[in-house]
């Protein structure tokens, strides 16, 4: 019997209607799919229902994949393709296996030979990247960086010591509830000359991405960033 293929299907990264940001290729794509494995099986539900489907949400065979799921469980979760089913994987918002916990299932896939195919859609990084004006020829992206005051502080003049040393574009994330005390951080520790690019609500109608120097952010009003997503960006 030969296997399914996995289709990794992007997300809208807000309440934007799918045919907005998702091209037709790949909401026909998602149509006829009866198997999915997904972030969030709620939120997954709402956005097949926006984008269409072929068959009732209820007859839809959905398991859920994020931060908790232990490794053990990804060879169920893999058990569809191997039966010969389409599968599609769905991240939360943006592209699954980037910063996202499906990108075990897709290594997982890849191992036993399974097609893997990516889809066109938004991703929050590369859009803050085009937008920022820094360095898109050599750039880095490092997640979420420490919490804790301290451990912050070294790891962000870590990342600007290696943007000087290679002009290497640093990009990181935070939890939206964090996000000022990220940018908090980022004027105390960083060089008055290195510029900072902070890029919210990307594709939604609040969207707004800024880049400046370090002391002209000190000169300005904050951003509103209160549980808004947002990707930070710097260059030395």
């Amino acid at each position: 019997m030969s296997t399914g293929t996995l289709f990794l299907i992007p997300v809208p990264l807000g309440p934007t209607p799918p045919p907005q940001v998702l091209p037709p290729p790949v909401l026909a794509c998602i149509r006829p799919l009866t198997h999915f494995v997904v972030e969030n099986a709620k939120s997954a539900r709402a956005f097949l229902k926006a984008a269409g489907t072929d068959q009732p949400l209820q007859a839809l065979e959905m398991a859920e994949l994020n931060e908790h799921t232990p490794n053990a469980e990804l060879t169920r979760l893999l058990a569809p393709l191997l039966a010969g089913h389409d599968v599609g994987l769905l991240s939360e918002a943006g592209c699954p296996a980037v910063a996202d916990p499906g990108a075990g299932l897709v290594a997982l896939a890849q191992k036993h030979g399974i097609r893997v195919v990516p889809m066109i859609g938004p991703s929050s990084l590369l859009l803050a990247l085009m937008a920022s004006g820094l360095n898109g020829q050599c750039f880095s992206f490092h997640g979420y960086l420490p919490a804790k005051e301290g451990d912050r502080q070294k790891a962000l003049r870590d990342l600007e010591s290696e943007s000087s040393r290679r002009r290497q574009t640093q990009i990181f994330i935070e939890t939206p509830y964090r996000n000022r005390a990220l940018f908090d951080a980022l004027l105390r520790c960083c060089r008055p000359d290195t510029r900072l690019t902070v890029a919210t609500d990307l594709t939604l109608p609040e969207e707004n991405v800024r880049t400046r120097r370090i002391a002209e952010w000190k000169k300005l009003p904050a951003p509103d960033l209160e549980r808004r997503p947002t990707v930070f960006l710097l260059l030395a």
